[in-house]
């Protein structure tokens, strides 16, 4: 079931999934996370919150409209490849619409750019590397 969610209910996860367990969760708070705007999402399996999402209002470069970016999407190892993570972006989009913002970006991990493509992001960029993270792209949805 998925859920709006707190700040700080996300931070566990992005720790251990995003960031190996290196940090501490408080240290894996994002500027944008309590900004007028910013929602977090989390999908419940039998009451255990399993899969995160963060979006923020931030527009990307040039692309004018209303925009949010997506951060910090983890799913728990033992509950990724369910479709856990699809549901969560389709259920923001859903929402994002209601609201009347015109797209959807993320900073995406090269490993992931598939499961993106699959919910009909585009690329928009060339590989670029976060420091200490990884090869990423740039991915766009329009959402109107």
């Amino acid at each position: 079931m998925v859920k709006f969610i707190s700040t700080t209910d996300v931070l566990p996860i992005r720790n251990e999934i995003l960031r190996n367990g290196k940090l501490t969760p408080e240290q894996c708070r994002f500027p944008g996370d309590e900004l007028p705007g910013s929602f977090h999402l989390g999908y419940y399996a039998d009451e255990q919150l399993v899969c995160i999402a963060s979006f923020h209002p931030q527009s990307y470069q040039e692309y004018a409209g209303v925009a949010y970016q997506l951060r910090g999407m983890a799913t728990l190892a033992v509950y990724q490849g369910k479709g856990l993570g699809t549901q969560l972006v389709n259920f923001a989009a859903v929402y994002l619409r209601g609201q009347k913002v015109n797209y959807l970006w993320c900073n995406a991990r090269k490993v992931a750019a598939r499961f993106y493509q699959n919910l009909g992001f585009e690329i928009i960029s060339d590989e670029f590397e976060i420091l200490n993270i990884g090869p990423h792209y740039v991915v766009y949805l329009k959402i109107q």
